[in-house]
């Protein structure tokens, strides 16, 4: 049973990081990622999709972006689509693909995405107490375990809980320091 239980802890920690970097992928370092456009939507013959699911997303250099549509036809759509998204990128239609260029973020802004790296860290870390939480109440559920077996099952849980902390702790500083490369 405890095995479960620390099994169950294992595969939440793993979501919430891969939640967190999900996320601060998002960000814009002033580098190129494709990661950026994620979250836009375009409508594909009246239905409502994803960039990447009716385009090929391609990083051409460290400041540039390339969508090329499967269909030519949706080169328009894609670029309103990539303005409406306000994403402070200006796309230039090429006909048959769109360039994205990604300019380099400012010295307030690339302070403001630190802060909004450590906001989103720290959301991380409260899902990872949730899971701890969750394990510990487990634990004491658990019936006819001695006591020895409870206090070391708990032990488990924290050292689990303290490794996932500095999982997201040392991503942190990772990505704080490629936000404020210059």
């Amino acid at each position: 049973m405890e095995q479960e239980i620390l099994d169950e802890l294992h595969d939440r920690l793993n979501q919430a990081f891969d939640a967190f970097k999900r996320e601060t992928n998002k960000l814009r370092t002033g580098r190129a990622n494709a990661g950026l456009l994620d979250g836009v939507r375009i409508e594909y013959y009246g239905q409502e999709s994803a960039l990447s699911g009716v385009s090929t997303i391609s990083v051409v250099d460290a400041r540039l972006l390339q969508v090329k549509p499967w269909d030519r036809n949706m080169c328009g759509p894609i670029e309103k689509a990539l303005l409406a998204a306000n994403l402070g990128l200006t796309p230039a239609n090429r006909g048959d693909v769109v360039l994205v260029p990604v300019p380099a973020p400012t010295g307030d802004r690339r302070r403001e995405m630190v802060k909004m790296l450590k906001h989103l860290g720290e959301e991380a870390k409260i899902s990872i107490r949730n899971a701890r939480r969750d394990a510990m109440d487990m634990i004491e559920l658990v019936e006819d375990m001695p006591e020895d077996d409870v206090t070391r099952a708990k032990k488990k849980v924290q050292d689990t809980i303290d490794a996932g902390g500095k999982r997201i702790d040392q991503f942190i500083i990772e990505k704080e320091a490629e936000i404020l490369e210059v």
